[in-house]
């Protein structure tokens, strides 16, 4: 019963862990505009994996994808494999975990089977939780390393895609500080985490025993000290004829055999 109850948690958990991977790689605000200190109030910037975008004072938003990746910074392109590689770890680890549910029958799937099934799942999702901290800590350092530089830089691209990023033109580069979709990824590669090991911990409690038990009578063998002797008592002999009585309660020599 623990190990069921550990197997769901855990399967439970990396459903959500990888909901909040996908829907970080997805989202465009992975750094957003500083806004201290910003000289340009009616523009506010932001940018994500895929596009950066731009939204006015009076809600309108606009967004350009990366069109090459030739331009942008070889550590934005990691980030990205590191969060798809999750994404496939954590997709594959859920069809796994879902046929290894000690709670469903699966034909005459053997316990040490779904065992072997749900330690291999726990292991996939470790994988994706730790590929996707790794990819949104990574773009986090990207924008530590970028929000030292001035707001005043050169044309062209910078280390988040330029000074022209969110149609900002001129010789003016926002600086960019952490958005939501760190966080979000931040979290859900560790819930990915907390279910990798609790499927990995169900593992332990689904494994049959080695030992195995057989029902039966338990036989004792005599000991060496243990002696057989002959019964030595007379035994009686026995006569299929028999003395016939007279009537008056006297023996007689006649015999009478029986056949």
């Amino acid at each position: 019963m623990a190990a069921t109850l550990c197997q769901v948690m855990g399967f439970v958990l990396s459903l959500i862990g990888i909901a909040g991977i996908i829907a970080a790689t997805a989202m465009d605000q992975w750094a957003t505009e500083d806004r201290f200190n910003s000289v340009v109030t009616a523009v506010y910037t932001y940018s994500g994996l895929w596009r950066s975008c731009v939204r006015q004072s009076s809600g309108l938003s606009e967004c350009r994808p990366y069109f090459t990746i030739l331009g942008l910074p070889a550590l934005l392109q990691a980030v990205r494999a590191l969060m798809i590689v999750g994404i496939v770890f954590g997709v594959i680890g859920c069809l796994i975990a879902i046929f290894a549910l000690k709670c469903l029958k699966m034909g005459n799937m053997e316990d040490n089977i779904k065992a072997t099934m749900t330690l291999t799942a726990g292991i996939l999702f470790l994988l994706a939780g730790v590929c996707g901290i790794a990819g949104v800590s990574a773009f986090a350092n990207l924008i530590v390393q970028s929000f030292r530089f001035t707001t005043y830089a050169d044309s062209g691209y910078g280390v988040l895609g330029g000074s022209d990023i969110g149609g900002l033109s001129g010789g003016l580069t926002p600086r960019y500080t952490f958005g939501p979709a760190l966080f979000v990824g931040w979290i859900g590669g560790a819930i990915l985490v907390i279910g990798g090991v609790l499927m990995c911990l169900a593992c332990r409690g689904m494994t049959p025993d080695n030992k195995q038990r057989y029902d039966g009578m338990a036989y004792k063998a005599a000991s060496q000290h243990t002696i057989y002797k002959s019964d030595t008592r007379p035994r009686p002999a026995y006569n299929d004829s028999y003395k016939a009585q007279s009537m008056d309660g006297r023996q007689t020599n006649q015999r009478f055999d029986y056949v």
